[in-house]
């Protein structure tokens, strides 16, 4: 191509060689092929000449699956809540036992948030395939003592949120250090595709967690955490066994201590702020007015604030702000961020619509429901697993930027489409929407996460990956807080009047103490309880003082235990703020789509080096070059 510079000998592999050698092997610098190095000839086209062609699917392969254990994880706990819950007795209208619900579902995004920077960083340092392996063993152990939990009640509650939480320790390894050796293994006109698969097993684990918890809660809770052990030992060994340090360590550099402190105390202050908010305080159905909530997410925002300042002024910094100045990074990482707080509180919303009101309104028992919930939401990951791969190879030939910006397009269509359903839809409508859903994610995901990856000089993609999924999961989970905070105080605005209505049609005159009671449920309970897979109403008839139940007609007390009441009566307080969500996740995944676009053409790093070892980086813009 005019114009373009060649390349120099001491690319450090032959993944950073520029595109045009690929096409060209007469412009390889003498002495980088594994043919002149006395290799294998067949194999100098390989990112990785030494080892092989089958090393690069090693690599996949075993990333592949800590994604896979990841993700089946944490659908299979989902899935499995009510048979945990009820194996270790806990009930879950109890005041207290709210928070270890809470912990359980958010504490492993929690502990990913704030440690993957900090690991991403670390991995340039010391080899990313030497973290990675640590993330699998500690992963490994992590799910050992979740199946050996003891205890019963809120001791046992607690020992698995601990358990869960080193398990997560593990996961953040893995995660952060899981793109940047694929990247390594993987030609850069290969990279989309093979991140394509990557993001399809980890939608995949989703659907076999579902299959898995709902099999296995069916005999004993501690088979879901057990299912998971010797896949893991296996994926241990194998790591240590197979991979290879492809990338070359920063030599002579130091640790950002000041700034891994200020990060890591600002987002776990902030998080953990945002997620005792979420829990009741006092006569209050939510905590955000508790001064100890108030004062964390303060001083995590100021910790937070402060943090780009420190990061500009030391001199081995953990967040590289100056990876901001590349286009392709700063526009793909902003949209992938939208389009997280876009989609991931929203989602859970919508299982809850699913298992609070559709499912109970269409005959499925409560205890049914969670499993039957993740089966009817199986469309979305259908159309994932279909785009996935087909879009990062198409982003391989074409580049990244219209084939991502289509897929947050259709992405906001769909929730726009979502908001006109009604509570009582038919499931085609739901299942068509969560399809093109699925399609619409999988075009943006991988071409998103190869654009971000090809668009940083090699030695610091661990950092970069980091950085993408530390801004990712961050995003996750202040997306469950938002939609949960608006959920939450529209029910607890709405939900008197709905049951004052809907008791009034029940004609008793023995209603009016009942409505007063059922109107003061706090709206938490009620909806985790629906979550959980039991009726809410069975345990608050339950509670009631005898003089007063005996009082009900017994006509009464069946139309309040049965199928259709409270689904109805919560569809009245629910609806709205389920709509004003996917409104605003429809917002953010147009703002998305548009950053999307503004990332500009294709944007790859092109190594450089000197016969003395000396890596200098420069952009390489590709318009139309087809890899």
């Amino acid at each position: 191509m005019p114009g373009r510079k060649k390349p120099i000998a001491g690319a450090r592999n032959y993944s950073e060689v520029p595109v045009a050698v690929w096409r060209n092997k007469k412009t390889i610098p003498k002495g980088n092929t594994a043919a002149e190095k006395g290799g294998d000839k067949n194999n100098a086209d390989e990112a990785t000449p030494k080892r092989g062609i089958s090393y690069k699917w090693v690599a996949l392969s075993n990333v592949t699956l800590a994604s896979l254990m990841g993700t089946i994880n944490g659908s299979i706990i989902l899935i499995s809540l009510p048979a945990i819950f009820k194996g270790i007795q806990i009930d879950p209208m109890a005041p207290d036992s709210f928070q270890y619900l809470l912990w359980i579902l958010m504490g492993y995004g929690l502990v990913t948030a704030t440690l993957l920077l900090s690991i991403g960083r670390l991995s340039d340092i010391y080899g990313r395939v030497k973290l990675f392996q640590m993330g699998f063993l500690i992963f490994t152990i992590g799910s050992i003592l979740l199946y050996l939990t003891p205890g019963t009640g809120n001791t046992a509650a607690l020992e698995l949120t601990i358990f869960r939480l080193i398990q997560a320790v593990g996961g953040a390894f893995t995660m952060a250090n899981g793109p940047a050796i694929i990247t390594d293994s993987f030609q850069t006109n290969e990279r989309g595709k093979a991140l394509g698969i990557n993001m399809v097993a980890v939608m995949s684990g989703q659907f076999i967690g579902l299959i898995l918890g709902g099999i296995l809660a069916a005999y004993h809770w501690r088979y879901v955490f057990l299912v998971s052990v010797p896949f893991a030992i296996i994926g241990t060994a194998w790591s240590y066994w197979k991979l290879e340090e492809l990338s070359i360590p920063v030599a002579k550099t130091g640790i950002d201590y000041i700034g891994n402190l200020v990060f890591i105390g600002g987002l776990t202050s902030l998080l953990i702020g945002i997620t005792y908010g979420l829990m009741p305080y006092g006569s209050d159905s939510m905590g955000w007015g508790n001064p100890w909530v108030i004062s964390t997410v303060i001083i995590g925002i100021v910790l937070l604030m402060a943090f780009p300042f420190i990061e500009t002024r030391v001199k081995y910094p953990m967040f590289r702000i100056d990876l901001f100045k590349i286009r392709a990074f700063a526009y793909a990482n902003l949209a992938s961020t939208i389009s997280a707080i876009a989609r991931g509180g929203v989602m859970f919303m919508l299982i809850l619509l699913l298992q609070g009101i559709w499912l109970p309104l269409h005959g499925y028992a409560y205890a049914d429901t969670p499993f039957w919930a993740g089966i009817y939401m199986l469309p979305m990951t259908f159309g994932f697993v279909l785009m996935g791969p087909i879009s990062g190879m198409l982003s391989d030939n074409y580049g990244p930027r219209w084939i991502a910006t289509g897929g947050m397009t259709l992405v906001t269509l769909c929730f726009i489409g979502l908001a006109t359903l009604n509570f009582d839809f038919e499931y085609w409508q739901l299942g068509v929407l969560l399809f093109l859903m699925g399609c619409g994610s999988g075009m943006f995901a991988s071409p998103n996460s190869s654009s971000i990856m090809n668009s940083v000089p090699p030695q610091d993609r661990g950092v970069a990956s980091g950085m993408m999924s530390t801004l990712m999961n961050s995003a996750n989970t202040a997306s469950m807080a938002i939609f949960f905070t608006i959920v939450i105080v529209g029910i607890q605005d709405a939900f008197p009047g709905a049951v004052s209505n809907s008791l009034a049609g029940l004609g008793s005159e023995h209603i009016a103490p009942l409505a007063a009671t059922l109107g003061s449920i706090p709206p938490t309970g009620a909806l985790f309880s629906a979550f959980l897979g039991y009726n809410p109403m069975d345990a608050i008839l339950g509670s009631l003082p005898q003089s007063m139940l005996s009082t009900i007609p017994q006509n009464v007390v069946a139309i309040l235990e049965s199928h259709d009441w409270f689904p109805r009566t919560l569809a009245d307080a629910f609806m709205p703020s389920l709509r004003l969500s996917f409104i605003i996740g429809a917002v953010l995944s147009g703002v998305s789509a548009v950053l999307s676009a503004m990332r500009g053409e294709r944007y790859l790093h092109e190594s450089h080096g000197s016969g003395a070892g000396v890596i200098k980086t420069a952009p390489m813009v590709l318009e139309k070059q087809k890899l």
